[in-house]
């Protein structure tokens, strides 16, 4: 075997897509650290480029192929000497990316992310045609043996807050989601694995853990685990003395328990909010889209989770234009919106993904169709989430600073309880000497469309959360 004509000794690092593809990011940002490659932001100065692909949506796969198009060029005109591509687009599609973009010279799946050194690093294959690196880094795992580790990550979060991953793979089998063909079937971690990684992440400085997997409503169901997520949450509440705020993602309503209803409740750093993917409201729309449940179980739910939760905030995501939803369906679902008041909302437009049952079903939309469907329904949200942060004018709340605004010297974009990174509308506190990581109370004065404006609250502020002030590291871009 060659070896790579100058030793490769620094690479630039392109994440794309979803939390959880954000944590094999950095885990496999964390082994290339760990061998001695200089991480670089600079894509132009980098001897390798790794682009960690989303294949979800066909909007997605486009992204990811302009990111890899885009290191392609460095790697002609510049100091780059391999391209691998790594994730989501690589397990869906294989070997087909080399047709796409043949200057790939290492594709990696998503099982099999702790190979990233060797094809980083590794020695050069000198059976190549057209180019095509032919080596076993065109080898696809289609499954994984137990749970994935993921500790030792170098993040690309700030250092206050992280991801938490507490299970892989789903079982749900909607009919309109590639992820079971991507990502395989559910895999739980054990507790004791889930708490060890807990307290490296707030060793490191995290005082917010955003607990992650395709479906954490189901958490335990595959290993044995008979107290749950429910279980789950009371163990890390108790256990990590360290961590302000426990935040929970990607709960499915079909599996919600009255358990898991209680530990929101009660639990003292389990933060009063869920993100809680519905997807539609419609009996049959719920049906073709095998979401195991019915409107009657959703609004149930919904109601226990007001009644018992204090001071809730509830996330969800629609899906608009669903092959075959007609236009009274599609109203049902506007007039839900507009009468429940949910307090974070999403939408997307259908995409027909191929190999899912929705994908091959008649009646497939029009795209401008598509588009009206979900511009009514955001505007529908948007009326409610403007006179939600409307009434909160003079209330007083806790947040968490994460950084500076660029609008100006004294404004930090914050977050209350009630608002997830990335996903939700912020908090722009005006304030002098804070910094991020910083928890404080503010007083609410007003909104700027969906942000809330705030300034702090007497006492000037908090003890910040366990001491941490911080540098955020940046994530690496090809488009700098």
């Amino acid at each position: 075997m060659k070896k790579p004509t100058k030793p490769i000794n620094s690479v630039a690092f392109v994440s794309l897509g979803c939390p959880k593809n954000l944590v094999d990011s950095e885990r496999m940002l964390g082994l290339l650290a760990q061998d001695g490659l200089t991480i670089t932001n600079d894509p132009a100065e980098a001897e390798a480029i790794v682009i960690n692909t989303c294949g979800f949506l066909d909007a997605s796969k486009q992204e990811s192929l302009q990111a890899i198009r885009q290191a392609a060029a460095y790697k002609n005109k510049g100091r780059c000497q391999r391209v691998v591509v790594a994730g989501c687009l690589v397990q869906r599609h294989k070997t087909k990316l080399l047709a796409e973009v043949p200057q790939i010279d290492r594709l990696v799946g998503v099982f099999d992310r702790e190979r990233i050194v060797a094809a980083v690093r590794g020695p050069e294959n000198p059976d190549r045609s057209q180019g095509h690196f032919l080596g076993k880094f065109h080898q696809i795992s289609r499954s994984a043996n137990g749970f994935e580790d993921d500790r030792a990550r170098l993040r690309l979060t700030p250092r206050h807050y992280a991801y938490l991953r507490i299970s892989e793979g789903c079982n749900q089998g909607c009919s309109f989601c590639t992820i079971p063909s991507i990502r395989g079937p559910m895999r739980s971690k054990p507790p004791e694995q889930i708490l060890a990684e807990a307290r490296e992440l707030a060793a490191d400085g995290a005082v917010e853990l955003l607990l992650i997997g395709q479906d954490t409503t189901s958490y335990g169901t595959d290993i044995g685990y008979a107290p749950g997520l429910a279980g789950l949450l009371k163990l890390l509440d108790g256990q990590l003395k360290d961590v302000a705020w426990l935040r929970l993602m990607y709960a499915y309503p079909s599996c919600f328990t009255d358990d898991m209803i209680a530990a929101l409740a009660d639990c003292q750093r389990v933060l009063p909010y869920i993100d809680m993917p519905l997807q539609h409201i419609n009996d049959r729309m719920l049906k073709v889209m095998k979401r195991r449940v019915t409107r009657q179980q959703i609004e149930t739910l919904l109601d226990k989770l007001r009644r018992r939760v204090a001071n809730l905030t509830l996330r969800t995501t629609f899906i608009a234009a669903s092959p075959g939803e007609t236009e009274a369906e599609h109203r049902e679902l506007l007039h839900f919106i507009e009468q429940f008041g949910f307090d974070m909302l999403g939408v997307f437009a259908y995409s027909a993904e191929p190999g899912t049952a929705m994908g091959r079903m008649a009646g497939q939309l029009p795209d401008a169709v598509k588009q009206q469907r979900v511009d009514e329904l955001m505007l529908a949200q948007q009326k409610v989430a403007f006179a939600k942060a409307a009434a909160r004018k003079g209330q007083t709340t806790t947040v968490l600073v994460d950084g500076r605004s660029p609008r100006g010297r004294d404004l930090w974009i914050s977050r209350h309880g009630g608002q997830a990174p990335q996903i939700d509308s912020r908090t722009l506190v005006r304030g002098k000497g804070l910094h991020a990581g910083q928890m404080l109370d503010v007083r609410i004065t007003g909104r700027r469309d969906y942000d809330l404006l705030a300034v702090a609250a007497p006492p000037a502020a908090k003890r910040p959360a366990a001491g941490h002030s911080l540098t955020v590291l940046p994530q690496v871009s090809l488009s700098r």
